[in-house]
């Protein structure tokens, strides 16, 4: 239906309105009640666009337009759109009619632009956000800043640094803006613009969630949700760059498991192929790996699991080298390494023959192993001696600037997606160092990159996970003790370095993935001394916490494929009422009840001479906020304090800052040396009064795809605070193993009634549980 007033014509479509405005062609598709997409284009020119990164299909809405004057209004039930038809300017408010968001009058603008032959445009969009408004995500960058107001970034993936054009509004409200070729988004106080070096029109979406989760909600009911990992990947995980030899590595289980250290991954690193010409050739030909079949399985009859690097580059005198060139699929830039120049080349993931080419040869050489996943590296990718004109070469969905940015997600998809395609007993695991919007769906974890060691790069991963979380990427890690250690002499007797390491280690226990990993020193346990040495303990008491952990962290994983939740919660996403929160840098949310603010500076002051953390003196103690709104309990002490206020609270080497919050229920697993290793037939279950609370604890197969078809159980638990009722509900759900009766020792936390990790001797209530409704009284 074509409308005509005032000499201005828009055409009312099935999933929202066309019109042609100040000689651009303007469009909006509703792809539901909180989603809008807007297209614009010069008049004359054809866009047509298949996303990569949206998988989401729009929806037929029963939607009410109007005009008024010059502006025409769009109203579904979340949002109302509207579009000045006289400057073309489009403003976004909720359902009450509270403005979100408006783009600058006149802010959009096309350029023509000659893109390795084709005729296309350069494109940008501004728009207009609050003075004091903070908005958050765009990947992950090593700035250290929470908010990402007055920032320019110039985005285009790198090692260290992770772009994803989507930004969340602590107002309630995300935009993505939906192009992959490199692209400065700069925000000042007056305008806030995306501007992409290529695109044939404007595309973007606005999404109204109402909150941070409802905005990454959104996000990931557009880019895809994020599937489960299998259980064993949240425990502690060693590697290095690099193990020499499969002994070498085998020998590092064989010691975890003999210390008695928990540890469920190892990873090999780069070289186990042989020589640069024969880079990444998914075949062992490194003499020191001559029976690779033997290595998968003695890590896994230690009950571990093994992971491989593998990389999106080729050797060339590989075999998927030459399969890829004879089907023209290798880009001619400058890689890593970079030696023998043009050695090494990168393959195009962008072609779908050239993903079947990569499968094939992975397939064959390490999947067929039982290898357990994949640490696929360089998904940048690497591109070194960097020239304009590299971003001429031919993909197969064109020039390689149209779609650079996406070269993550294609890398990543085309592993992820040929796994599945062949093997559901076995979930997908790729750990990988780039990230685009819609990776989440892959089953990747995201790594922060090589970072060089220092405190202020521990501190700087803080913010960087928290963003990419804010991006709707839910998993993401740092390597543990930064990847390399140029900053420090002697690095394992280096005092500084030891407690930083410990930091580290305390940190990354509250994070996604527990891994550590670098160049310049070893970082087995181990390698820090023997038990009874401050380090060392430091160390095993931190894994032994995240293993503990494991029934709250997979819940928590649980929440997020399930309820599109996030695991590492920036404090926006449950205080964006507390504006003293929300540009705070160092503390988060692990799951919703936990409060962690890592340790980011030196506790200790250097003693002259000494090289030991156990000679250092004048401890130290560490600010933390606690947000207002709710009361909140010392993880280590039980006591209770009120929240809006700044603490200090003394650190001592084995001590981060944990504060849970009230209202909260806690599930502690059994002391184990591997995930699986014990039933949680018998869970800890603490309650933390102050305020109503509930918890869902889940469990299914632990490693498979069934939980897909029903396969699996959730038992909620809920505290009436003024009653001081605990319900254990009724059991819903099934599965192969599942537990028909366990215990549950209750404990009511109080100041002076926690033992740190297991407090099971000051119980104050042992239930036995067989799938019934419970009711206790504390």
């Amino acid at each position: 239906m074509a409308v005509t007033i005032h000499a201005q014509v828009y055409k009312v479509t099935e999933l929202g309105i066309k019109t042609e405005i100040n000689a651009v062609d303007v469009e909006l598709q509703f792809y539901d009640p909180s989603i809008v997409r807007v297209l614009k284009s010069p008049v004359g020119s054809v866009f047509v666009k298949k996303s990569l990164s949206v998988v989401k299909s729009p929806k037929k809405l029963s939607l009410r337009t109007q005009q008024q004057g010059d502006e025409l209004i769009v109203k579904s039930k979340s949002l109302e759109v509207i579009l000045n038809l006289k400057n073309g300017k489009i403003s976004f408010l909720n359902h009450s009619g509270i403005s979100l968001l408006s783009e600058n009058e006149s802010g959009v603008m096309f350029s023509d632009f000659n893109d390795a032959g084709t005729k296309t445009y350069s494109v940008s969009q501004s728009f207009l956000l609050d003075k004091s408004e903070a908005i958050y995500g765009l990947g992950q960058q090593q700035h250290g800043k929470m908010s990402k107001r007055n920032v320019k970034l110039n985005m285009i993936q790198g090692n260290t640094d992770d772009y994803i054009p989507f930004f969340l509004s602590e107002k309630g409200y995300g935009l993505y803006w939906d192009n992959y070729s490199p692209t400065t988004f700069q925000d000042t106080l007056d305008i806030t613009t995306f501007k992409s070096e290529v695109g044939d029109g404007i595309d973007y979406y606005f999404m109204n969630g109402d909150n941070a989760d409802g905005v990454i909600s959104c996000m990931r009911d557009l880019t895809g949700k994020a599937p489960m990992f299998p259980l064993w990947t949240f425990g502690y995980w060693q590697s290095k760059e690099r193990y020499q030899s499969q002994d070498e590595l085998i020998g590092v289980v064989k010691k975890y498991r003999e210390l008695g250290i928990p540890l469920d991954g190892i990873i090999q690193d780069w070289q186990y192929w042989g020589d640069n010409e024969h880079w990444n050739a998914m075949e062992f030909l490194n003499p020191r790996f001559s029976d690779p079949q033997k290595m998968v399985d003695d890590v896994h009859r230690l009950n571990a699991h093994m992971a491989i690097s593998i990389w999106a580059s080729f050797g060339q005198e590989t075999k998927p080298y030459a399969e890829l060139k004879n089907n023209g699929a290798l880009f001619n830039f400058v890689t890593w390494p970079e030696y023998p120049l043009g050695a090494v080349k990168v393959y195009d993931p962008y072609n779908p023959k050239a993903r079947d080419i990569y499968w094939k040869y992975l397939n064959k050489g390490m999947f067929s192993l039982g290898m357990d996943g994949w640490w696929l590296d360089s998904t940048e990718p690497d591109h070194l001696q960097f020239k304009s004109s590299d971003l001429d070469n031919q993909t197969y969905l064109g020039s390689f600037r149209k779609v650079r940015n996406a070269f993550p997600l294609m890398t990543v998809g085309g592993v992820s997606q040929h796994q599945r395609s062949v093997f559901s007993d076995k979930r997908v695991f790729i750990l990988t160092r780039s990230v685009f919007a819609g990776q989440q769906r892959y089953g990747s974890n995201t790594w922060t990159g090589d970072v060089v060691a220092s405190w202020d790069a521990m501190r700087n991963q803080i913010s960087a996970g928290l963003n990419l979380s804010l991006s709707g990427i839910p998993y993401w890690n740092s390597d543990i003790g930064g990847f390399f250690l140029w900053n420090f002499k002697n690095p394992l007797e280096n005092a500084d370095y030891r407690e930083l390491y410990a930091r580290w280690i305390q940190f990354g226990t509250f994070t996604p993935m527990m891994r550590s990993h670098g160049t310049d020193a070893p970082r087995e346990i181990y390698q820090f001394g023997q038990k009874g040495n401050k380090i060392y303990d430091a160390v095993e008491k931190y894994i032994n916490l995240r293993y503990s952990l494991l029934p709250y962290i997979y819940a928590t994983s649980w929440d997020v494929t399930k309820n599109q939740s996030t695991m590492t919660r920036a404090l926006v996403m449950d205080f964006a009422e507390d504006k003293q929160a929300l540009d705070i840098n160092d503390e988060y949310m692990f799951g919703k009840s936990i409060l962690v603010c890592p340790v980011t500076q030196p506790m200790y002051n250097k003693l002259k001479d000494s090289v030991k953390v156990e000679d250092y003196s004048e401890l130290k103690s560490k600010s933390v906020y606690l947000p207002k709104g709710t009361d909140w309990y010392d993880f280590w002490t039980g006591e209770k304090k009120n929240g809006g206020q700044t603490i200090q609270k003394i650190t001592p080497l084995d001590i981060i800052p944990l504060y849970i919050k009230a209202g909260s229920i806690l599930p502690f697993g059994p002391k184990v040396q591997y995930a699986t290793e014990k039933k949680w037939d018998n869970l800890e279950i603490r309650i933390y009064k102050g305020a109503n609370g509930e918890f869902n604890l889940y469990e299914d197969e632990n490693d498979n795809y069934n939980y897909e078809k029903g396969a699996f159980s959730t038992i909620s638990f809920s505290w009436n605070d003024v009653k001081r009722t605990l319900t254990i509900n009724e059991r819903k759900g099934s599965f192969a193993g599942m537990l028909a009766k366990r215990k549950f020792n209750i404990v009511l936390v109080s100041d002076g009634k926690v033992a740190a990790i297991n407090v099971s001797e000051k119980v104050d209530n042992m239930v036995n549980y067989i799938g019934k409704k419970i009711v206790v009284k504390l």
